[in-house]
């Protein structure tokens, strides 16, 4: 198949010739990144929300029923679950599709589990790309679920339109979010298993950590004017589940008053541009540094402690032919 036999097909919502597009760009086929060229101009179009959170707080669970919510309204769903790579052959390691699989068969839902491939951010390179696959297809919501780890994945905000943090009660999960800054970064906090005798309380606590994360200091103007709620569900029954939607769509709305949107993209998209860049320097550098004797002759440097690794790293950009990135004394 073609690549614009295969954009062509993307573009009217083909189911396989998304599962084939999202595969090229995660085995980083040169097609795949050709195929997320042709079709970009054709995105921008989907609510995009991001979910975090730690293990264990139902994050898979809540995204299943807020997808069948999502279709019950008529909507159309793709789903990106990033999970750990396994050690062995970098793929998803979890599969947490398994907890959505009564979507497998519906049309209007695409259901993908990807590896993060080490990314300290939660979100791996063709993650991205696939959710502007994802987008290009039509889907008109997209939720992206980062792999449960804490504190290293709050990139989600760079790559969301709105960012939904998971916890569940009685797990201390609001001082921990807190300790890791995680707490700056959700627009919706969901407490999933309200059923927990400790619910209240978690309220009540996390309600005091957004107090003293000093919102109206962001440089977001939509998140100043915007108070983060607290939505308590139950996933498993589906309780809570449409007040979650109505704090997204309010939280849409509002983006889209304050004229923030745009600004959002804007600033994930830049961000998403260094990103790339930035994982693409590492790579070329690895395999110019392969088996490099001068290399290994810094690194010696720096074993026997005659050399730091800061001023390895400079040599080492400097021959690369990246400059001020630092001063060897």
């Amino acid at each position: 198949m073609s690549g614009s036999t295969l954009a062509k097909r993307l573009l009217e919502g083909d189911q396989r010739a998304l599962a084939r597009a999202i595969t090229l760009v995660e085995d980083d086929r040169p097609e795949g990144w050709a195929l997320v060229k042709e079709v970009y101009p054709h995105t921008g179009n989907a609510a995009i929300v991001g979910f975090t959170g730690p293990p264990g707080a139902g994050k898979s669970t809540l995204i299943g029923a807020l997808t069948r919510a999502r279709r019950q309204a008529g909507r159309t769903v793709g789903v990106l679950s990033i999970d750990p790579s396994s050690p062995f052959s970098h793929g998803a390691l979890l599969g947490d599709r398994i907890r959505l699989s009564e979507h497998f068969l519906d049309g209007g839902v695409f259901i993908r589990s990807m590896a993060n491939r080490g990314a300290l951010g939660g979100l791996s390179e063709a993650a991205l790309q696939a959710a502007l696959l994802l987008d290009a297809a039509g889907r008109q919501d997209v939720f992206v679920e980062t792999v449960g780890v804490g504190q290293a994945e709050i990139d989600i905000i760079d790559h969301a339109d709105t960012v939904v943090l998971v916890l569940m009660p009685g797990s201390g999960d609001s001082i921990q979010a807190l300790k890791a800054g995680v707490m700056e970064i959700p627009d919706v906090i969901v407490i999933n298993k309200a059923d927990h005798p400790l619910t209240n309380i978690a309220v009540r606590e996390i309600r005091a950590v957004l107090s003293l994360t000093n919102l109206d200091q962001s440089t977001d103007d939509a998140r100043r004017s915007w108070s983060v709620p607290i939505v308590k569900t139950e996933a498993t029954n589906g309780k809570g589940v449409d007040e979650l939607v109505e704090a997204l769509e309010g939280h849409r709305a509002h983006i889209l008053a304050e004229d923030q949107l745009a600004v959002r993209r804007r600033r994930n998209l830049r961000n998403e541009m260094l990103s790339i860049a930035t994982a693409r320097m590492r790579r070329r550098m690895e395999e110019e540094l392969h088996g490099d004797p001068e290399f290994q002759r810094l690194l010696e440097e720096v074993v026997q402690r005659r050399l730091d690794p800061a001023s390895a790293a400079t040599l080492l950009l400097e021959r690369s032919g990246v400059s001020g990135a630092g001063t060897v004394g």
